[in-house]
């Protein structure tokens, strides 16, 4: 199992909202609607430039954008995440069946070391973080990476997402996709069962998008 973090497991997107108009705000301006929908699920160097472009000021450097929206997210990350309807409750069941599992996300490690207080550690075997691969979603490389270092072939892996970014980066890897959007909807695609929510979601769906009776890797 390869689950998606901000937007998927946790209910983390609203609290990059704030960051994100508050970056936004001190630079003068307001980030429009469509920019936010751009900068879901994005790498950060990207997101920034996004931002910038959107506010009419491309000259600013990413990094600086960065490195703000670093310090402002890790406070309100440290200040309480909740969970996703129904995402505790299918964390616990996969792991229960003995099935492994990793946290692959386009966030920063110091990001997600912080959201694995909420998480549990012990929730995954492995977790493949934005800053720790040389391409980011919608590259394959994250989940490619993320069933390696399971030891399991991408093939018998599902991957949990909600936005397209990493759908696009899940179905390029080769894995079988669940998307499950949150604020930002997302188009029907070719091979990508789509929910509503993950309470919908038990080990014999699992099992099935694979194409097996019972719930397995």
């Amino acid at each position: 199992m390869l689950f998606d973090m901000d937007g998927t497991l946790v209910d983390s997107e609203k609290l990059w909202d704030v960051a994100l108009q508050e970056l936004a705000e001190t630079y003068g301006g307001t980030l429009s609607d469509a920019a936010r929908r751009a900068i879901t699920g994005t790498a950060m160097a990207d997101s920034m430039r996004i931002l910038h472009d959107d506010l009419g000021q491309p000259e600013r450097d990413p990094a600086v954008s960065a490195a703000w929206i670093d310090a402002r997210i890790l406070e309100l990350f440290r200040s309480g995440l909740r969970w996703r309807p129904g995402a505790m409750a299918l964390l616990k069941a996969v792991r229960a069946a003995g099935i492994p599992t990793a946290l692959v996300t386009s966030s920063g490690r110091p990001l997600v070391e912080v959201a694995l207080e909420t998480l549990g550690r012990d929730s995954f075997d492995v977790v493949v973080c934005g800053d720790e691969v040389v391409a980011t979603k919608p590259h394959p490389e994250p989940y490619l990476t993320a069933a390696r270092l399971l030891g399991v072939p991408i093939e018998r892996c599902v991957a949990i997402e909600d936005s397209r970014t990493g759908v696009a980066s899940a179905l390029a890897a080769g894995a079988a996709v669940l998307a499950v959007p949150g604020d930002v909807p997302l188009p029907p695609t070719d091979g990508v069962h789509q929910l509503e929510s993950l309470t919908a979601v038990d080990l014999e769906l699992l099992a099935a998008l694979l194409g097996e009776p019972n719930a397995g890797r």
